[in-house]
């Protein structure tokens, strides 16, 4: 978090700005609807292979494994290759996957394409971010950051709602060949973004002791752990949880996509607060949000309870993952990339932590309990974001 208490009236930005910013939007938003189409087709996708739930589940695991796992190593490679060339790579593969999961003739041949789709895409926003920190000054970066935040919370809505709808007119492999054609698309028209300066790489592994040598890298690092477990994680069940009340996936995809429409709206507000207001304030309003968004499900499971969790925990999303995600691209300068993917992987680590230790209690059915052990982890994680950011931000405008 910057401690700079105002903007510059002209900032140190590319005459070309605005272009940049659609393309790593559009770049953004591919890896998010990627990301989440798959979970609305599982059910489809068995039926139509012959193979049990629990299977096709196995894929969607292996999927947000590779996702995951492959965030510190796109990294790296971006420090070398460069952050564009990195980027056209991942879209290249991604479309390829997505060519192999449209004619997937079984499981196992879908499940491999798919690990290779999560692997691929996992660069995408990690990289998006590292340029977007190589190429805004950091007094306005978080603008940028909020827009990126936009898209991918545009593919989330849209992956919620629109792939389960396609499934049913057109069939659950036509939502892979909407992210390869995307993915294609996006291929070409990087050819137009140029690629920002960045320092000589050093040691392939370098960047990552920098990183780990960072105290302050730790904390971050540690906030977008618990984030992950406590919205991430708890997202998974806003629509298991409307399903467990009797209504349909539709209702229910259509009362979780809330939260991606949130998110999306608020992200607008957060981009004119960034340089009016402090990014700890921003942080602050972000986590109490982010606590006070589990206490309706927690206190009552109803539609209207799920609904207003979903909305609560987009606008907590959009101020305090924008705050911690700014924070990432400058708490080790001189290891960005570094940082930035394993603040994603950390972040999605915790998602995986989260929805297995929910599990046990969306399958027993007790998801006011759930809620409420969400509700107890994201008050000391509130708190500790504003405490931490409100020390860094002292430190950094002593110096």
């Amino acid at each position: 978090m910057s401690a700079t208490s105002g903007v510059p009236a002209r900032p140190d930005l590319p005459d070309d700005a605005p272009a940049r910013v659609r393309l790593l939007q559009a770049a953004a938003l591919t890896s998010t609807f990627d990301r989440f189409a798959l979970a609305p087709l599982l059910i489809e996708i068995g039926r139509d292979l012959g193979v049990s739930l629990a299977a096709v589940a196995a894929v969607a695991s292996g999927y947000y494994l590779a996702y995951g796992l492959m965030q510190p190593l796109w990294g790296l490679l971006s420090d070398r290759l460069g952050r564009v060339r990195v980027m056209r790579i991942a879209l290249a593969g991604t479309a390829l996957a997505a060519v192999v999961s449209v004619v997937a003739p079984t499981l196992a041949v879908l499940a491999v394409s798919r690990v290779v789709a999560g692997a691929m895409v996992a660069a995408l926003i990690p990289t998006t971010l590292v340029y977007v920190g190589d190429t805004w000054p950091v007094a306005v970066r978080q603008r940028p950051l909020s827009d990126l935040l936009a898209a991918s919370s545009l593919g989330t809505a849209a992956a919620t709602v629109g792939a389960g709808v396609v499934a049913e007119l057109v069939g659950w492999r036509a939502v892979f060949g909407l992210t390869g054609v995307a993915a294609a698309v996006l291929w070409v028209a990087l050819r137009r973004l140029p690629e920002p300066e960045r320092a000589p790489p050093g040691a392939l592994l370098a960047p990552l002791g920098l990183v780990a040598r960072s105290g302050w890298a730790w904390v971050v690092l540690g906030l977008a752990f618990v984030e992950g477990a406590v919205a991430l994680g708890t997202l998974t069940f806003l629509a298991p949880a409307v399903q467990g009340l009797g209504w349909s996936p539709g209702v229910a995809g259509l009362v979780a996509a809330a939260y991606g429409i949130a998110a999306l709206l608020t992200s607008r507000l957060v981009r004119r607060l960034v340089g009016r207001v402090s990014p700890v304030v921003l942080a602050a309003v972000g986590g109490g949000v982010l606590a006070v968004a589990w206490v309706p499900p927690a206190v009552s499971v109803g539609v209207a309870t799920i609904l207003a969790s979903g909305l609560l925990l987009g606008v907590a999303w959009a101020f305090l993952h924008t705050t911690l995600q700014t924070w990432a691209t400058e708490v080790v300068p001189r290891a960005r990339a570094a940082a930035v993917s394993l603040f994603a992987a950390v972040l999605f680590l915790g998602s995986s932590v989260g929805t297995a230790l929910a599990a046990p209690l969306a399958d027993a059915g007790d998801y006011p309990t759930l809620f409420g052990v969400a509700l107890t982890a994201a008050v000391p994680d509130a708190v500790a974001a504003f405490l931490a950011g409100a020390r860094y931000a002292r430190a950094h405008r002593r110096r």
